[in-house]
């Protein structure tokens, strides 16, 4: 990393090393360059020129003329798809080796004795609570239905039709049905990984087009411990193979994401074509309330675990943490705030380096719990708007996603964004709803970033507590 402060020890070798090299890139590639406007600011131009094009087009031709609806079928449409469908093809190795290697890196559990435990348990707990915030304020608000009754009658003709059919597949039962506990195992073990990957499902032999992400997350789960159970020198190929794959992931969404702007005019232009003004109401609910679900988190959950587990007053943590916040707001990225959290943890709330060198690294892909409440509050609004109604279980499962997929969604700008696909492939919403939510993504990522930077550090200074030293220069 280029903090000359930074004197850590080593966490877990291969982990590590990744944690600083991807760190330092990230320091050059997510912070705007003088040269060229910045993706963030192009993507707002983008949206812009799609909403207006778009609400042109309705109020003066309608959507349903002619010349529109040939112009989405043989331009926007194509250009759109084409944008989804490589986000798509990257999400099945992006979140496999991201995973693998983010929990290969509580490898130091075996080091650091109660340090790793306290803090796998304190990510866990803080984690499923962010996405219980996140699902409730959505079904409470219900921001997908606050949309004229024609809209989202037409929403639901354009998308649920396909969605209806997939929960149907989906949910379809053999002639001699399972047990209750049977479904249970095979819907969360899988007997053949590769099978999963292609998109195969237990008991069924016809192919789908979506990979069971539920078998592939377990699997690199378990993975990952097993490799903090062997020896350094046998894993180190593997992780630093899968620590590779992992950076050209990333360095394939960063080149997806350069013709965003234009996707995001194309995709933006499909809908408000068709549905006009009211389409944005519903955008901005979705937005208000994925803020209101981190503002309760960030100065509710967050004040609470400083005050009751950290023994630190809310306002003074926040205080000293400033710095940090801004830093993640900016850049969008928990890798790249990860050293001026480092230096921060140390000198303004007084955690020493063995408990930083190993809660914030890992916390930096491990612990991401403003990711998992965007997930879940994203896939749950984008059902709502398409006229789909999860069941209780299933939103459970969306949960589960969400939590797996902070550990699995890499530290950078807008990772979170092909889990997402996949997310609403897999319960049967239509992934081209995406497009909706795709022009305000980048504010609400870099809200979501200060919530997890700011996650990081209430588990640094729990964990440091709980040892016994002292915080904020004080021996309390």
């Amino acid at each position: 990393m280029d903090d000359p402060n930074d004197k850590r020890p080593a966490t877990s070798g291969a982990h590590d090393n990744f944690e600083r090299e991807t760190t330092t890139d990230l320091d050059d590639e997510t912070v705007d360059k003088p040269k060229g406007m910045p993706l963030h600011t192009r993507i707002f131009i983008g949206l812009s020129v799609g909403v207006v094009a778009g609400v042109a087009a309705n109020m003066a031709l309608g959507g349903d003329d002619p010349r529109v609806v040939w112009t989405v079928a043989n331009i926007t449409e194509p250009v759109g798809t084409l944008f989804l469908r490589l986000l798509l093809m990257i999400v099945v190795p992006l979140v496999f080796s991201s995973l693998v290697v983010g929990v290969a890196g509580i490898g130091d559990v075996r080091k650091l004795g109660r340090v790793g435990l306290k803090c796998f348990a304190y990510t866990l707990v803080i984690s499923a609570l962010s996405v219980v915030i996140g699902l409730t304020v959505t079904n409470t608000i219900r921001p997908g239905e606050r949309v004229d009754p024609a809209t989202r009658a037409g929403l639901e003709e354009r998308y649920g039709s396909d969605a209806a059919k997939r929960v149907a597949d989906a949910t379809k039962k053999p002639a001699s049905a399972d047990s209750g506990p049977m479904q249970v195992v095979k819907t969360l073990i899988p007997s053949n990984p590769l099978a999963s990957v292609a998109g195969i499902r237990a008991g069924e032999e016809k192919q789908t087009d979506t990979p069971d992400m539920l078998h592939l997350m377990l699997f690199a789960v378990l993975l990952g411990i097993a490799a903090t159970l062997v020896k350094p020198q046998v894993t180190a190929p593997l992780l630093a193979a899968l620590q590779a794959l992992f950076e050209i992931c990333c360095k394939i969404i960063d080149i997806i994401m350069k013709v965003a702007p234009f996707a995001v005019a194309c995709l933006l232009f499909n809908n408000t074509a068709r549905f006009g003004l009211d389409l944005l109401s519903a955008l901005a609910w979705f937005v208000v309330t994925a803020l209101l679900g981190f503002a309760l988190h960030m100065f509710g959950v967050y004040s609470l675990s400083v005050w009751f587990l950290s023994r630190i007053n809310p306002i003074e943590f926040f205080r000293r943490i400033k710095t940090v916040m801004l830093t993640a707001f900016s850049t969008s990225s928990s890798n790249a705030t990860l050293p001026t959290a480092l230096r921060v943890s140390e000198e303004n709330l007084g955690v020493p380096r063995e408990i930083n060198g190993f809660v914030l690294t890992v916390g930096a892909t491990a612990n991401q719990n403003g990711t998992a409440l965007y997930e879940g509050v994203t896939v749950l609004f984008l059902a709502q708007l398409a006229g789909i109604d999860l069941t209780i279980w299933q939103q459970l499962g969306i949960a589960y996603f969400a939590i797996l997929g902070g550990i699995g969604t890499a530290g950078v700008p807008s990772a979170s964004i092909p889990f997402i696909i996949v997310m609403l492939a897999t319960y049967g919403i239509n992934p081209a709803l995406i497009a909706i939510i795709l022009g305000v993504d980048r504010i609400l990522d870099m809200c979501r970033t200060v919530l997890n930077v700011s996650g990081d550090l209430t588990a640094a200074t729990y964990v440091a507590r709980s040892e016994g030293f002292p915080l904020l220069g004080r021996d309390k």
